[in-house]
């Protein structure tokens, strides 16, 4: 059994983290709205910035992991668009200039755990962001029947296609904390006569609904819209999702 990080390979990645459905259409049009420069936070492997790129906008991307970034760039150069890309965490990197839109996208604001990397966190928002610029980004709604799940409880959550392996079970173990809102958990890969042949830990805080404003608010932050998808569903209780956009206060 061999135990990885999600973002260790790039490649991967990019094969077992597919886009929700709409995603990539919902950050284009916001990107398009806000009328400027984007900045992406957790660019990752550049999934929504060539995109944006695409659509004739300046962007420039900041992730901590250099692999993710390298996969970023010759993606875009692929492509044939311009990005700017940049190592770094997004809790203190300072890039000296401000953006029409910052976005955050596909849970990366979730592998943050305390109160002290929230605030770092919008504190950068703040600082990158121009006074009317809009803040965007999409989180788990939090399912208590998922967080209950016994530490031991698999649960299939996909099946992919490895190009040497063939059919891939992908299957979710959750350990939630209800003190500190994380679940440490993992994903658990297996394909015909190897089972667990990768493990990859995945540690995840949830964010609740009633909770979102006050945290955004502490930031400077006031939510201005929240989606329940992509498709800009009004938000229940029954959402899988949090889609938000976001202005200073």
């Amino acid at each position: 059994m061999v135990t990885l990080e999600l973002y260790d390979d790039p490649l991967f990645y990019d094969l077992i983290a597919r886009p929700a459905a709409g995603s990539e259409e919902f950050y284009v049009d916001e990107a398009i709205r806000s009328g400027g420069a984007v900045l992406e936070l957790a660019c990752g492997t550049g999934r929504l910035l060539i995109p944006i790129a695409r659509a004739g906008l300046e962007v420039a991307g900041v992730d901590i992991v250099r692999g993710m970034l390298d996969r970023a760039r010759a993606k875009a150069e692929e492509a044939g668009v311009t990005v700017e890309l940049v190592n770094g965490d997004m809790r203190g990197v300072h890039l000296g200039r401000r953006f029409a839109m910052v976005l955050l996208a596909y849970n990366s604001m979730l592998h943050l755990a305390t109160l002290d990397d929230y605030r770092a966190l919008l504190a950068s928002v703040r600082r990158h962001l121009t006074p009317d610029g809009v803040f965007v980004f999409d989180i788990f709604n939090p399912s208590v029947q998922i967080l209950a799940r016994r530490p031991d409880e698999r649960t299939e959550v996909g099946r992919i296609d490895d190009p040497e392996l063939g059919e891939v079970i992908v299957e979710a173990t959750v350990e939630y904390d209800a003190a500190t809102q994380v679940s440490r958990g993992g994903w658990h890969l297996s394909a015909a006569g190897r089972p667990d042949f990768r493990v990859i830990p995945l540690h995840m805080r949830s964010i609740f609904p009633q909770e979102l404003p006050l945290l955004l608010g502490a930031g400077g932050f006031r939510l201005e819209e929240r989606y329940g998808d992509f498709d800009r569903s009004r938000f229940t209780s029954e959402s899988e999702r949090q889609v938000c956009v976001c202005r200073l206060r």
